[in-house]
């Protein structure tokens, strides 16, 4: 090796060296924020996640909506720590009838505020994660839009419309139309867990596997596809097709149960799309 190309290699290697190091050293802080406040039932939450970080929403008989926030830091020192903590978190947007419950931090520059004048650029771009659980009245209607982390839904009865780039999720739809897509993960969906309530819905996953349950004595239209590559599992032995010259694939199943009705559709891009059937949870 001649002198110029040493050289380049030992660069190379110590601003490698230091890159592992500053990822490394890192320090971590884990803070807690709550809030809690009246909300009325049949009005709409929309929360917004943060880029990385889970979301769980539970139903509740109390009129009410309750926040709980962990938030994990990630930092050089200490000082720098306590700056990250006095810019992130969420805010509330409260009305009777919707309220948001909005992620801030570096990434968004705090919503619709701004970062402080001084504020320490090489802070920027650090890793951080915002996990909620979120008690709202039983009777609600969601938006919910996340980056990459869990999602979780129980005990609520309204619309949904759920968007999130990356999540492992278990959602319980009891009634209402319901508009779900995933970027990537494994999703899992239960429709009718309170009994069969007809109502449309409309779930996508981009990459990943989807498995809904069906209630055994549901009616509906069911239209299950993989746009690209994956198969159907259909584990269903009731459901029959629409159209008798269009029999089921292992890419698409077309069907009716029962009498028919509510418009169900499942579509995967790239997996594995499963109907099953609805057992207790």
């Amino acid at each position: 090796m001649n002198g110029s190309k040493a050289t380049l290699f030992a660069v190379v290697l110590t601003l490698f060296s230091l890159s592992a190091f500053s990822q490394t050293s890192l320090l971590t802080r884990t803070i807690t924020k709550t809030d809690r406040f009246d909300f009325g039932s049949g009005g709409t939450l929309a929360v917004t996640g943060a880029p990385s970080g889970s979301i769980r929403v539970v139903g509740s008989t109390k009129n009410e909506v309750e926040i709980t926030a962990r938030i994990e830091l990630q930092a050089g020192t200490e000082a720098d720590l306590t700056k990250l903590a006095e810019v992130t978190g969420f805010v509330t947007e409260e009305s009777p009838a919707r309220t948001g419950i909005v992620s801030i931090g570096t990434h968004n520059k705090l919503g619709q505020k701004k970062l402080p004048n001084k504020f320490p650029k090489n802070l920027l771009g650090l890793p951080f994660r915002v996990d909620y659980v979120i008690t709202v009245p039983r009777y609600c209607d969601l938006e919910i839009d996340g980056g990459k982390g869990d999602l979780a839904i129980s005990g609520v009865e309204g619309t949904m419309q759920i968007n999130f780039l990356e999540a492992k999720a278990d959602i319980e739809i009891i009634t209402g139309p319901s508009t779900i897509t995933i970027g990537s993960g494994t999703v899992e969906v239960a429709i009718g867990t309170h009994g069969w309530r007809p109502r449309a819905a409309n779930i996508r996953v981009a990459s990943g596997d989807l498995t809904v349950r069906l209630p055994p004595n549901m009616s509906g239209e069911i239209d299950a596809t993989i746009l690209k590559t994956g198969k159907i599992e259909n584990m269903l032995p009731d459901l029959k097709p629409r159209d008798r010259k269009a029999p089921f694939t292992d890419r698409s199943v077309i069907a009716k149960a029962n009498v028919g009705g509510a418009a169900l559709t499942f579509t995967v891009g790239d997996g594995t799309l499963r109907l099953s059937p609805l057992t207790q949870r």
